[in-house]
């Protein structure tokens, strides 16, 4: 048994089942989970949302913009 407490700049887990529940609140489309950004990406709406202390925040104020879409290439 490990008593080891967590890195202290680990990001706190999301809940799986509250990640299956949420939707891009812009296109109502899936989200995809990236742990390593620790944020919720709509490829759709080309945004990912952050999630902070183990809560994504769905606020397109908050989200940043990806600009890594196919659509958007650069030529």
């Amino acid at each position: 048994m490990s008593d080891a407490a967590p890195h202290p700049n680990a990001p706190a887990p999301v809940d799986p089942k509250l990640l299956e529940l949420l939707v891009c609140p812009v296109t109502k489309g899936p989200l995809v989970y990236d742990r390593e950004k620790n944020e919720l990406v709509s490829e759709k709406a080309g945004l990912a949302f952050p999630i902070r202390d183990g809560i994504p925040i769905m606020l397109v104020d908050e989200a940043r913009e990806i600009d890594d879409r196919p659509e958007h290439a650069k030529p």
